[in-house]
């Protein structure tokens, strides 16, 4: 072949195109792929539920949600202030679960999580992200992995959002421009989204801006630099799109609203299935509270039925829309709480076993993975870390989760930390 000549699109070789899509991400985001042919027979394969979720609501409980009194309810001495119910899925709940117990048919509930990790800000590092905590770098969560190999989920909005919370643990080591779009009060939606200048004004303005950075840019052309300058420019577009709507829970009926529940953890699941609806990939909403180790009856009478009534009325509006099954509704915290009642009649940090729960995206309904063992002290069956339960959500998404992608100071990372998916949650 003449070397002047432009080969045509057909003549590109795999190796070709994998070439020059690890540069162009090398170049232009500061990561590089590499291609294990594990990672590539595992992706080509697939399997039972591969791609089955477009979207995920991850749910993450912050304080320590108490297995024992929400998804493994136990009898006897450990038993909480509450009777456990039983559901027609043939497995019991906590006594505060009364309506989630009406959509046991729907959830997949695994009941050997185990973790290392006791710390509060580290263990919900961990859930997030699957790494451990380091001073040196940060890890990305589901929602960055998914937009690096699947690209943006939306043209003008953001395809991550966190709701109650703050986005760190993010974007992590992938560019700005990855990072969720934090929405802290559900009520307000996105703030400062309109600006105060009319369009006239507003395009003189970002002229001038752009005049001005012109020269920064030309002197530092680096990944960094135009990360940034990507993240800018999606901002604005956010602000000029007639998809803000989807941030306006104003717009839903009040009977649905009262439904959700009157709180920010509630609203924030209706805004999470808005977001949804609108093609956002990735929403994460946290709910905290659950550091119960003073009056945990109290504490569940509160918080327990806010995620009760919450979570019960979203998988019930993604399944009336048709959304339940490419939605994987995802429910987690950093670890669970002790057996033994202490002496301020609550229950303290036990990360050694705790509980999740999985939802739609190809997941099977009314399953229970693995056991806690009749105290609910110890994993008794099927081990299942933090690393396998991200992994299970990207392999839901679709995600080469044993892929490796080298971070910008040239460490290898894959999606869940070398974790496993765990094939039996789906049908």
């Amino acid at each position: 072949m003449n070397s002047s000549l432009s080969p045509s699109p057909l003549a590109l070789c795999d190796v070709s195109r994998r070439s020059f899509c690890e540069k162009w991400a090398k170049a232009s985001l500061g990561v590089t792929v590499l291609h294990g042919l594990g990672g590539k027979v595992l992706a080509e394969t697939g399997g039972p539920g591969f791609g089955k979720a477009k979207n995920v609501i991850f749910l993450q409980m912050i304080g320590g949600m108490s297995h024992i009194d929400t998804l493994d309810p136990k009898e006897g001495p450990t038993q909480g202030p509450k009777t456990p119910i039983s559901t027609k899925a043939g497995f019991q709940l906590g006594g505060t679960m009364e309506n989630l117990a009406k959509h046991a048919d729907k959830v997949s509930i695994i009941r050997s999580m185990t973790s290392k990790t006791g710390v509060h800000a580290s263990g919900q590092y961990l859930i997030r992200t699957g790494y451990e905590q380091r001073g040196t770098i940060q890890h990305p969560n589901i929602g960055a992995w998914a937009q690096h190999f699947k690209g943006n989920s939306h043209k003008t909005l953001p395809s991550s959002v966190c709701v109650n919370r703050q986005p760190n643990a993010g974007n992590g080591f992938f560019p700005a421009s990855f990072s969720p779009l934090p929405i802290l009060d559900p009520d307000a939606g996105l703030q400062y989204a309109q600006s105060d200048a009319s369009p006239d004004v507003m395009q003189k303005r970002l002229a001038m801006l752009d005049k001005l950075d012109a020269g920064f840019r030309e002197r530092f052309q680096t990944a960094s630099v135009k990360s940034y300058t990507q993240f800018y420019e999606k901002t604005v577009a956010i602000m000029s799109s007639t998809d803000l709507e989807a941030f306006q829970l104003s717009d839903e009926p009040a009977a649905l609203r009262e439904k959700y529940g009157q709180n920010k953890f509630g609203q924030g699941c209706l805004l999470a299935r808005r977001l949804v609806e609108k093609g956002i990939r990735y929403i994460e909403v946290a709910k905290g509270g659950w550091d119960m180790h003073n009056n945990i009856e109290e504490g569940l009478e509160e918080h327990g039925a806010e995620l009760d009534v919450a979570l019960s009325a979203l998988l019930d509006d993604l399944k009336e829309r048709g959304l339940l099954e490419t939605t994987l509704v995802v429910l987690c915290s950093e670890f669970g709480r002790g057996p033994k009642i202490n002496g301020n009649a609550g229950r303290d940090h036990h990360p050694k076993v705790f509980s999740t729960l999985l939802a739609g995206g190809g997941i099977k309904g009314g399953f229970i993975y693995g056991a806690s063992d009749k105290e609910g002290m110890a994993v008794a069956d099927k081990q299942t870390s933090p690393q396998d339960f991200l992994s299970t959500i990207g392999w839901s998404l679709g995600l080469p989760v044993d892929e490796v992608v080298m971070s910008p100071s040239n460490r290898p990372f894959t999606v869940g930390d070398k974790g496993k998916p765990v094939m039996e949650l789906f049908a």
